[in-house]
């Protein structure tokens, strides 16, 4: 779900147009003075009482056309807005009250299915889709979000077959030829897969990986799912697709470095081709994997890849907590890597660097967690879900402590410089 939304983004300019269309009051009647007072309300950016005075005007006199637009369209404008910030079930009341007033503008309706998406309802994401549809035929966008719900439930037959149609109607679309060619290498290794299932979690298998084991992995999700909820207060609603790869199928599908031990892309991703128990190692694994899901629910994707990773770290290491020889290394020499250049991914990194960059991020983490209590780490999380900057994120959940990014980066150094220097 890191895409942005296109249809949204057009729908925004189109608002613009049509918001500003002020009613002329042939009286001074309150329904017209209410939707000017709106109108001048949109232009200073209130937008929740531009809405409410513009629910008044069409309460009034709801007969009227254009109060009915404009009171449609900021419902819209309103939902955009919840949408930026993550509320994404808000954002779907929104245009599903935007849908009432016009149930013939199959717009609304796209709307309110992108929202339900974007907030892991997918059955009815995809039956606003497919009803939009039916009435106004396929179009390339319609298509891309009905194949991302069939892609996101495991549907890869489905995925592929909207995705290539739409590249029939929009061959240069880049997006969606990438995520056709994926799912094309996903679905000729996971055809062969067999299925286990939980309440919360769907594994998909190799067949040289054992149904017990399966099951096993199953069951350490169920623990980390609650161990980690109760640690970030939050717990996912959707059902988590899990696939255990041969190590040679892994890189196949996820083109990822050598170093690399699993990963989160919307499914957890994992390795453990000829993998015959569930060691303490892979336990800490499925913990470090899960916690990615609930930090990119959480941040809505925006979150710098040494806050990820070192709660994932810090997850994984109550299963299983090797020693961190690289970190001394760097706290007596040092060589600590800037937390700035750790904010994006770690895939280019060598595997000295990235055992390091783990481990920082990992102790940088449990020194939040200790010194300023879980609550305000996840605030933290919730200020870039609302598409904070970290920078931001981090100094307005810190104030009562009178800390930002740098203050709290340079108080872990001095800590470190304590504790390795004894």
């Amino acid at each position: 779900m890191t895409n942005k939304i296109s249809y949204i983004s057009a729908v925004s300019s189109l608002l613009l147009f049509i918001l500003f269309v002020s009613v002329c009051p042939a009286s001074a009647n309150d329904p017209f003075l209410l939707n000017d007072y709106a109108l001048e309300l949109l232009k200073r950016g209130e937008h929740e009482k531009a809405l409410e005075q513009l629910q008044k005007a069409y309460s009034l006199f709801p007969y009227n056309e254009t109060l009915r637009k404009n009171l449609a369209e900021v419902y819209t404008f309103v939902g955009q807005r919840r949408m930026e910030k993550g509320l994404f079930d808000e954002a779907a009341a929104n245009f599903d009250n935007a849908r009432e007033l016009f149930p013939d503008d199959t717009r609304y309706g796209v709307l309110r299915g992108i929202a339900l998406y974007s907030g892991k309802h997918y059955d009815a994401a995809a039956y606003e889709f497919e009803r939009a549809r039916n009435i106004v035929g396929d179009t390339v966008d319609l298509l891309y979000y009905l194949g991302r719900v069939y892609y996101d439930t495991g549907n890869l037959t489905g995925a592929l077959e909207v995705w290539d149609k739409a590249l029939t109607m929009a061959p240069s679309n880049k997006m969606i030829r990438e995520l056709a060619d994926k799912s094309r290498r996903e679905l000729a290794v996971e055809s062969r897969m067999d299925k286990g299932y939980s309440s919360r979690f769907v594994v998909s298998y190799d067949t040289e990986v054992k149904s017990d084991l399966a099951d096993g992995i199953l069951a350490t999700l169920e623990d980390a799912y609650n161990s980690v909820g109760s640690d970030l207060a939050y717990f996912p609603i959707a059902r988590i697709p899990v696939l255990l790869y041969t190590k040679k199928d892994y890189r196949s599908v996820t083109t990822s470095p050598e170093w690399s031990g699993g990963l989160y892309d919307g499914k957890i991703r994992l390795p453990i081709g000829g993998a015959s128990e569930l060691t303490p190692l892979l336990k800490g694994v499925l913990f470090h994997e899960y916690t990615h899901v609930v930090v990119h629910e959480l941040t809505n994707g925006n979150c710098p890849t040494w806050l990820n990773e070192g709660l994932a770290e810090f997850e994984e290491r109550k299963v299983f907590n090797p020693p961190m020889a690289e970190l001394g290394k760097a706290a007596k020499q040092k060589g600590f890597l800037s937390f700035k250049a750790l904010e994006g991914s770690f895939a280019s990194l060598s595997v000295r660097e990235a055992t390091l960059a783990y481990q920082q991020s990992y102790a940088m983490v449990n020194f939040m967690i200790s010194t300023y209590g879980w609550y305000k780490v996840k605030d933290i999380l919730v200020n870039l879900g609302n598409r904070m900057p970290i920078e931001t994120a981090m100094a307005k959940a810190l104030e009562d402590f009178s800390l930002n990014y740098g203050s709290v980066e340079q108080e872990w150094q001095e800590y470190m410089k304590k504790e390795f220097g004894r």
